[in-house]
Order: C-alpha cells, then structure tokens, then sequence
C-alpha cells in the first residue's frame, strides 16, 4: 500500500507541474478527448503491431503523466458516467447483492471441498499464488520479452498493465479500509461467533486490520488481464487465457477462504474497470501522437542558377 502511495504521489506531482508549465499541456490534451464518444478521439483504436512506434513509445516522464491521469479519471470517472453504463451499474449492484446474500453458503460448501480433496486443495495453493507475487514475476517476464524482442507492443503493454496494477490496487486499499469487512477466516479474540460478510466501516479496518472487500488479488489479476486482452483483442486466444487464468485466481481465494465470493465479484469489477480506463487513456496519448501537426516553415530568399538569378521558395519540415 506504501508503494502504491509513493508511486501515485510522484505521478500526481509530475501532472501538478505539467499543469504549471504549460497552457496546453498533454494532460489538458486526454482530458478533452476524454468526452469524446470513445477513447481516441472519435476513432478506433488501432492494436496493429505497428500502431506501437517512436511516436506513441511511453518515456519515463510520459509514464507518470499517463499514471497520474489514469488515477485523477478512476477517481472522477463515476461523475462523467453516461447513462448506458449507469444501467450497467445498476446490473453489477443487482449481482453483488446476490452474491452477498449467498456468501456464507459459497464459504461453507468451499471450505468443506478443500476439507475432502487434497488434490483440489494443492491446485488451489498453486493458483491463488499467481494473483500475488508471481504476478509481478509473469509481468516482469512479458516486459523482457518486448525489450529482448525489441517489440514495442508488447513493452507497452506490459507498461500499461503496471499501470492498471498501481492503481487498481491504490483504489483496492483505499475501499478495504472504508467497508472494514470481515475475512471468513477472521478470527476475533474476544467472540466466539463466526465472522460474518458484514461491513464494520473503517474503525474496524485500523483497530483489526482485516479488511476483506474487495479481494486483492482478484483486482490485480482483473486490472492486469484485461490490459492484455485489450491490446491483443486482435488474436482470440489472449482474452481467453487472461480473463480464464483471472477468473481461476479469483475463485482460489474463494476456495483458499480468504474472501467471501462478493469480495470477489467486486475485485473482478474494479480490476476490469481500472484495466479498460488505462487502455483507453493510453490510446488517446497515441492518438495524439500519431495526428500532430508538423511544424512547418516557409521561407523566401534568391538562387544563383546558371548564370541569372531567381527567386527561390523553400519548404522547411520538422
């Protein structure tokens, strides 16, 4: 949780001082084409190997621009909703609440299957370790690749992932202390009843530090799979393993009964949520890269040629 704060921070900071530098800043830029119909400014976005160039290649100081907006649009976002997604909030609400009705029956039928199967058991130790550090191994071995490979697609999108993780995972934080949920595998020294999928809000987060909604590693996962199925929609297989192998992770917390299955339902959102929000942000910063004016100059002056003088009109591009 530090590091995500720390790395926020000095991204929000970068974007403070973008602001103050310039009147037409790159932020002010994403900002506009924000409200645009879609997230390139009217047009589709391009996920061709070769919309991956010089010109939309994300630099140090590009990465924390581009990570300090995707944090200001995660946190406005819900005040710029058009009515087409309120409707699917109000789906997402109505399964939510389904799933919270039947919490403690999914725990209790989970924790008996880990109890009588002992191989079901060792695969879901395996899985559920891949929504944590390994993820970072998986990510860390997908940005080698590209930079090894020299493939700007797949650096860049290993790059956009670390995005969705970073803030994905800051929002995380910030909704597990506000709910101050109870994990099913909480155990409170001074009662003896079970723990309950009941929010206690955040007094209960700080005094016990078990905060349990939304799941974690479900939101990494999520926030990371989605960037990968987004930005190579173009081969069918990709989507299909990112959201299978996300999706396998989220039910090992269940089965591992570190969450209730609301927790994670809602860490699957979120994640989804933030990774679509990253792309999207990322390819209006490629839209405004690929359609910038060049500047250009014209100048006239006088050319000796052969043995008179003419006059002469130079182009000059940049």
């Amino acid at each position: 949780m530090k590091t995500f704060v720390l790395v926020l921070s000095l991204s929000l900071f970068a974007t403070s001082l973008t602001y103050a530098q310039k009147t037409d800043t790159l932020i002010k830029k994403l900002d506009s084409l924000q409200t645009k119909k879609d997230s390139a400014g009217g047009r589709k976005i391009n996920v061709s190997q070769t919309a991956y160039n010089e010109r939309t290649k994300i630099t140090v100081p590009v990465y924390f621009v581009l990570l300090g907006t995707d944090f200001v649009q995660e946190i406005t976002g819900p005040f710029h909703t058009k009515k087409k997604a309120w409707g699917k909030a109000v789906g997402f609400a109505a399964i939510e609440g389904g799933l919270f009705l039947l919490d403690k029956n999914v725990q209790k039928y989970a924790t008996t299957l880990m109890e009588h199967n002992t191989g079901f058991r060792s695969l879901s130790h395996y899985v559920t370790n891949f929504g944590g550090v390994y993820e970072g191994y998986v990510l860390g071995g997908m940005g080698l690749y590209g930079w090894v490979f020299k493939n700007e697609k797949m650096k860049t999108t290993t790059l956009l992932a670390t995005q969705s993780y970073l803030v994905a995972g800051a929002m995380e934080g910030i909704i597990k202390y506000i709910s101050g949920r109870q994990r099913p595998n909480f155990v409170d020294p001074d009662k003896i009843t079970p723990p309950t999928p009941q929010f206690h809000g955040p007094a209960f987060s700080f005094k016990h530090g078990s905060t349990s909604f939304p799941s974690g590693h479900t939101t990494a996962a999520f926030s990371a799979a989605t960037v990968y199925a987004l930005e190579y929609k173009d081969r069918a297989w990709v989507p299909v393993l990112a959201y299978s192998a996300a999706t396998l992770i989220g039910l090992s917390r269940i089965t591992e009964n570190a969450h209730w299955s609301s927790d994670v339902f809602a860490g699957a959102a979120l994640g989804y949520i933030t990774g679509l929000q990253v792309v999207r942000n990322y390819h209006r910063y490629a839209y405004l890269q690929n359609h910038k004016k060049s500047n250009t100059s014209i100048s006239f002056g006088a050319e000796f040629n052969y043995d008179h003088v003419e006059p002469a009109v130079v182009l000059h591009l940049k």
